[in-house]
């Protein structure tokens, strides 16, 4: 077997033992939700996998229902977008985001192989669609709960940056880099929510996706 063939099924041993361990405290975050905001505990959606095969990723809902209808209501561009102090973000989802317990689900997702503890975050399918060959490089390895772009500024890059920090993921891959990202995420879980970037290029993407639909 190959290295990269070990380490995923060690990311889904890993998963399994961390979801077990967990299980308390994945139990008071849904019960927080569930009384703070009522049902729907998860927020579950199609993401892009290894290859662009879709899959169902699971987080914690951190956001009001109905949030993607609700960007166009506010003002933004971007329907996968955020705003400083946006309001579709809940009391509880606040605190779950900026210390990332609302990622915890995915380790589902690691247990049944669509995911890794560490890639390139899965990206919306119609953003995927208007992807580049270069682009699309990101999609050659398992997507992660956490990834190079994510420690090295998360929100507060725009994507051009983050498809360069993905690609140079996948060319230096390693289990010692993957440790290294795991060791950083760990390290900085509770920090400052970061500065919302505007995401110009999927918002250019996508218009002139439509114009070349409307021709």
């Amino acid at each position: 077997m190959t290295v990269r063939v070990l380490w995923d099924l060690a990311n889904r041993l890993a998963a399994a033992i961390a979801l077990v361990l967990l299980s308390p405290l994945l139990l008071v975050i849904a019960l927080w939700i569930r009384i703070a905001d009522g049902k729907g505990i998860l927020f579950v959606q199609d993401r892009a996998g290894q290859d662009g095969v879709p899959f169902r990723m699971w987080k914690f809902r951190s956001m009001v229902h109905h949030s993607v209808d609700m960007a166009v209501e506010i003002g933004l561009a971007d329907p996968f977008g955020l705003l400083e102090n946006d309001p579709r973000i809940t009391r509880c989802g606040r605190f779950l985001r900026r210390t990332s317990l609302d990622e915890l689900p995915q380790l589902v997702n690691v247990l049944t192989g669509r995911m890794n503890l560490v890639g390139p975050r899965p990206d919306v399918l119609p953003q995927v669609a208007n992807y580049t060959a270069a682009d699309r490089r990101r999609l050659e390895v398992r997507p992660g709960i956490t990834g190079w772009a994510q420690i090295n500024g998360r929100e507060d890059i725009d994507w051009a940056q983050r498809f360069v920090l993905d690609r140079w993921y996948v060319d230096h891959w390693s289990p010692a880099l993957d440790l290294r990202i795991l060791w950083r995420t760990a390290t900085s879980l509770q920090r400052e929510e970061p500065a919302v970037h505007l995401d110009e290029i999927n918002i250019q993407r996508s218009q002139a996706h439509d114009v070349r639909r409307a021709a």
